[in-house]
């Protein structure tokens, strides 16, 4: 998957992902390459900010599963909406090689250009304009520039060292835009996501289509990445830690693996949500499972919220948006792509029509979030909050308990099903 920022995928249709040679390094420190040729920059400071350790904020680290944590009380009372896409902003501000390095990295040995999470340390400016830019188009929802911030995805760019520094100074700038808009506004609570995104490598598929059974990476390299970038995403002040645009199901699965762990750790937790693709009208992810037999294996993790982002435009979610909202025994999120990528790589969705589509979903009664992905901008968020501006938010089904399974299909064994040989 062609992935180049926080919170959404870069323009691009989801597809295999790229094989690389990242391993994930350890999570305990900001990471440095033993013989990495930045490291006397690294070292100075500029770069990479000390730990601001916990947040101290008891009305958001409140116990994550309490009734009266703010984010539950708010997706109680109100259809609640995302941010859109932050590398559709970051293209139209038109950086060149020099901006992405900055001062700091100006002798980096690899190419920058097209990192965008690193503008969060070497662009502060440019990622805090974007920020604001979608809180004031309406967005409850303010995710961190941090979608490719992890070990794993930064090996590319050589930058697999700076991953918890990049989460950290990403939630610090959503962190002081979302307090700013709050503290104009008191009667609106705005909450800071913290995504992670779902790295360039899967661990249920080989990247090598002459071994099959080969894997680039391990499910314990996934999960100590992902352990990384969130200490650096709630070091930062982040509300809510956000695994989006799950390809791999697997992947996830590292992914909430590492997030808990952090959790113990700390000692403390924060609210946590989940986001499927459906990588084509197959209506399947990448690694194969139908979004039923996705929820059945991540439903342990008891997110806050679960749903659908990216790959496909608004109206070709119906199915599966519906068919999630009414097995999901927790609050339920939308926020797909402005349509398919035209022959040129560019989204065609305009504002209204995405608009119209996520405002029927929620007449439907199937959002109790809602946004935008690949190709948005804050005129679509915009759109998109003036259409569910006053509907009801979708009522969470009490979902009857059974054995539920999954494979590739979704199988439940309940008094409906009959005798069953496993």
């Amino acid at each position: 998957m062609h992935t180049t920022h926080a919170g959404r995928p870069a323009d691009g249709v989801a597809g295999q992902p790229a094989p690389a040679t990242a391993t994930a390094s350890d999570p305990d420190a900001v990471h440095r390459d033993a013989a990495h040729p930045n490291d006397a920059v690294i070292a100075a400071d500029p770069l990479v900010p000390p730990s601001a350790g916990p947040v101290d904020r008891d009305a958001v680290t409140a116990a994550a599963d309490a009734p009266d944590h703010p984010l539950r009380r708010a997706l109680r009372d109100r259809i609640l909406v995302f941010d859109g896409a932050m590398g559709t902003l970051i293209q139209r501000y038109g950086l060149n090689e020099a901006d992405f390095r900055g001062e700091e990295l100006a002798e980096h040995d690899q190419p920058l250009q097209g990192d965008n999470d690193l503008l969060s340390l070497t662009q502060p400016g440019v990622i805090r304009e974007i920020y604001d830019a979608y809180l004031d188009a309406g967005a409850d929802l303010l995710t961190t520039n941090t979608f490719n911030a992890t070990s794993v995805s930064q090996a590319d760019y050589g930058t697999g060292h700076l991953a918890r520094a990049m989460n950290r100074a990403a939630a610090r700038l959503a962190r002081e835009a979302v307090d700013a808009c709050v503290a104009a506004d008191p009667s609106r609570p705005r909450f800071v996501i913290g995504s992670l995104g779902p790295t360039n490598q899967t661990a249920s598929l080989s990247p090598d289509v002459n071994d099959p059974g080969y894997r680039a990476i391990t499910f314990d390299q996934l999960a100590d990445s992902y352990a990384e970038a969130t200490r650096g995403l709630l070091e930062g002040g982040s509300d809510v830690i956000l695994i989006e645009t799950s390809f791999d199901t697997l992947n996830m699965k590292a992914a909430i693996f590492g997030v808990q762990g952090v959790y113990e750790e700390l000692g403390r937790r924060v609210p946590l949500m989940l986001s499927v693709t459906i990588t084509d009208r197959s209506g399947r992810t990448l690694s194969g499972q139908t979004i039923e037999a996705a929820w059945h294996s991540i439903q342990h993790a008891e997110p806050v919220c679960v749903g659908i982002n990216c790959a496909l435009g608004a109206e070709d979610m119906r199915p599966y948006v519906a068919s999630l909202a009414k097995i999901a025994d927790t609050f339920t999120h939308c926020y797909p792509n402005a349509g398919l990528p035209n022959a040129f790589g560019e989204y065609d969705d305009t504002p209204e029509q995405m608009a119209e589509v996520l405002g029927d979903f929620a007449r439907q009664g199937w959002l109790n979030v809602v946004g935008g992905c690949c190709g948005t901008g804050p005129e679509h968020i915009e759109a998109i909050r003036e259409a569910v501006d006053g509907l009801p938010t979708r009522d969470v089904p009490d979902v009857e308990p059974s054995l539920r399974l999954s494979g590739l299909e979704p199988y439940v064994v309940d008094e409906a099903s009959g005798f069953a040989i496993v």
